[in-house]
């Protein structure tokens, strides 16, 4: 995921490719705290060096906003022991900073961290898992969709009630398996010098059809979460219909970019009128460039309003499991909460704690009914992209 930006000759026209489901990164075990990050000491467990305001957000965003609510870590069990915790994703460097946070918290825990993609990590704990047991106690991953494969797999076991309730059932999954920790909702960034909030359709079959979408709009269909949106609308609509929207677009005159991040960059610098992106890039932006003429606008029901989520997992066969559950507990604390608030900008999953930006909060949204977990199944969204020439 690219926080960066880039010149506006570089944003346009990056041409047919082809796209690997998932790219494994070079995996790498490493022990909690002994990275350099704030709130750390030596080893992790330096207590006099843990500072609330390390996990904290700054910048316009973020000013002015009230105490989070929810249950504090103080009220929350100590923990102690080992744990190893497999970390998936491309926000893996923040969630360590929060990892460190909570390991530095407690002087009789330490936490194994073992990073790589998530699809990648999911493959080794099914893959530990036939064996003699999977070396993970907790999963922790940016997408909802290898939570999933491993849940179906038989490799989780259930997370306790504790856990389960401050998260709403539309963002756990299924028999318990995983709980949601921070939500990123599918939006459409517009500019508002050329649109109106009220110029956006809510629902996202209307934008092939209409005239004042035409060559204004963005997408990076070689990007991980502009995929998961086709998924989710090949599963909710089918092929046809996926294929027909595609087609659509392509007709509007839609400019490719590399990622979702340049996409929000070019609805700010008015190069075109309106994309496809999740939330928190408009939210970079604007953090960035705080007077930048970028707003959000979100569908209904439809796959444009889809919300996935940031999760957790406890693997089976752990003989850390009330650890596990307990450290998934400080995950939905009102700090760690405001953590995802607040530094990676994302929705939270408790109530007591407010998105910034001024989104909505997330029970007012209107994403569709779907099970989270099929946005694993991403190889027949590929091969209809390629039919259609979108990559």
């Amino acid at each position: 995921m690219s926080d960066n930006g880039a010149d506006s000759a570089d944003r346009r026209g990056i041409g047919r490719r082809s796209v690997l489901a998932s790219t494994a990164a070079a995996t790498v075990f490493g022990l909690a705290g002994c990275t350099s990050l704030p709130g750390t000491g030596g080893n992790g467990n330096d207590t006099a060096d843990v500072n609330e305001s390390d996990i904290m957000g700054s910048g316009p965003l973020v000013e002015d906003r009230p105490k989070p609510g929810g249950t504090s870590m103080d009220d929350m069990p100590d923990l102690s022991g080992k744990l190893t915790l497999y970390l998936g994703g491309g926000e893996g460097g923040l969630y360590q900073r929060l990892i460190d946070y909570i390991d530095g918290r407690y002087p009789d825990l330490d936490i194994l961290v073992k990073t790589d993609s998530s699809a990648s990590l999911a493959n080794t704990i099914i893959e530990e898992n036939k064996g003699s047991g999977s070396r993970a106690d907790l999963f922790l991953s940016i997408d909802a969709g290898s939570l999933g494969v491993v849940a179906d797999s038989g490799a989780t076991t259930a997370l306790p009630q504790n856990v389960l309730t401050k998260v709403p059932k539309h963002y756990r999954g299924p028999k318990d398996s995983w709980v949601g920790i921070e939500g990123r909702a599918r939006t459409i960034p517009y500019n508002t010098d050329k649109f109106s909030k009220s110029d956006i359709p809510d629902s996202i079959f209307a934008l092939p059809d209409q005239q004042q979408f035409k060559n204004v709009m963005g997408w990076a269909p070689s990007y991980g979460a502009f995929q998961s949106f086709v998924t989710a609308m090949r599963v909710l609509n089918g092929e046809k219909k996926t294929k027909a929207w595609l087609k659509g677009m392509q007709k509007q005159g839609v400019t490719e970019y590399k990622d979702e991040f340049l996409v929000s960059n070019a609805v700010a610098d008015g190069e075109i009128g309106a994309g496809f992106a999740n939330h928190y890039y408009a939210l970079r932006v604007q953090s960035q460039r705080p007077n930048a003429p970028i707003d959000l606008a979100f569908t209904k029901n439809d796959a444009g309003a889809l919300v996935n989520v940031s999760g957790a997992e406890i693997i089976q066969g752990t003989d850390q499991k009330e650890l596990a559950g307990n450290f998934a507990l400080h995950l939905l604390s009102s700090e760690a909460q405001e953590f995802f608030a607040t530094v990676t900008l994302g929705y939270p999953m408790i109530s007591g704690v407010k998105p910034v930006g001024g989104l909505p909060p997330i029970e007012e949204l209107q994403p569709p009914e779907i099970d989270l977990s099929k946005l694993s199944n991403v190889q027949p969204t590929l091969k209809l992209m390629r039919e259609v020439g979108v990559l």
